[in-house]
């Protein structure tokens, strides 16, 4: 089978073609014809050399057909999405014809949509639902400010608050796409920087901030919450660099809460992949209710064009890459 691999760490030149063997079936896992694959920052960092983990096969999500399923958990030939479960990270992942995924990481997804639609749900949406209904326990009628809310992963957090009832402000470095983010159905865009907690007319107002930028913002977002409000850390689209000196004490407020999330965990016993109504959203998507169409969609033989346009900030949502 064809497969993409890091041939060595740096820029998007490190990925190359090969020819593997396709993966073996075995029990409590599931071979996958990989239709299409989500891109995502994660590969990036991976593909740097930048994370802890990284398989030579890239790949953390993919949509397909079930190819063999040793275990009978999916029946041969049914739409499935998979993510996580180490994919790209300790196993080899979705860059490739065909992948072998756990079991616990992988769910029916039957839908007449395009499989480049189809591509951009699974990761993105999985972790979005998880982080505001899970983690932020989000509901109609509160106010939740999303923190590098034009990206993938905060276009689809807006698109799942708003269905919910939940009042949106969403951040962005670019005054420019404040239009973007009022179109996807926030409330009004805000200015991402230092010290928005001085700059937003409902600080000390808000039940919740999904903070995406990363450890640079979270204490600012910390600082807006209301008594009983909730912060969740779930991205680092300001860098990996850790807070330095953090002190609780002295730099939270009383009575808030401090919550993360990290997708890596689907598919263990506390976060199993079925809480997720994937099923659900794949079906509000072909509906229309979210807006879930990738902004980009690539051929497999375009993945270093892909990781130039991920690693410039020039996506503008969600990126897939489609087998022909």
């Amino acid at each position: 089978m064809r497969a993409i691999v890091i041939e060595r760490f740096g820029g998007p030149e490190c990925l190359v073609y090969r020819d593997l063997p396709k993966p073996e079936p075995e029990v409590g896992q599931v071979v996958i014809e990989v239709k299409a694959f989500g891109l995502n920052h994660a590969e990036m960092h991976m593909r740097r050399g930048e994370w802890a983990e990284a398989a030579p096969v890239s790949g953390i999500e993919c949509v397909g057909l079930v190819h063999a399923c040793p275990g009978g958990e999916f029946p041969l030939g049914a739409k499935v999405a998979a993510l996580m479960g180490g994919l790209g990270r300790t196993i080899n992942g979705s860059y490739a014809e065909y992948t072998r995924a756990p079991a616990s990481n992988v769910a029916l997804i039957e839908s007449g949509l395009p499989w480049a639609d189809l591509a951009a749900i699974p990761e993105t949406y999985a972790t979005a639902w998880t982080c505001l209904f899970r983690n932020l326990e989000i509901a109609p009628g509160q106010t939740l400010l999303i923190r590098g809310a034009t990206s993938s992963f905060g276009q689809a957090a807006i698109n799942l608050a708003v269905d919910a009832g939940v009042r949106v402000i969403g951040t962005t470095r670019d005054r420019d796409r404040f239009a973007l983010l009022e179109d996807l159905g926030a409330e009004r865009g805000e200015l991402e920087g230092p010290d928005l907690h001085l700059r937003i007319a409902e600080a000390k107002q808000l039940d919740a901030v999904l903070d995406l930028v990363g450890n640079s913002t979270i204490l600012d977002s910390l600082a807006i919450l209301r008594r009983g409000g909730r912060a969740c850390l779930a991205g680092w689209l300001g860098g990996l660099d850790p807070i330095p000196d953090f002190n609780p004490l002295s730099q939270m407020a009383s009575g808030v809460h401090l919550t993360f999330f990290a997708s890596f965990v689907f598919g263990t016993p506390g976060f199993p992949l079925s809480d997720v109504p994937l099923q659900a959203i794949a079906d509000k998507v072909a509906a229309g209710r979210l807006r879930g169409k990738p902004s980009r969609v690539f051929a497999f033989e375009e993945i270093r064009e892909a990781h130039r346009v991920m690693e410039a900030g020039e996506a503008g949502g969600k990126m897939v890459v489609v087998h022909d």
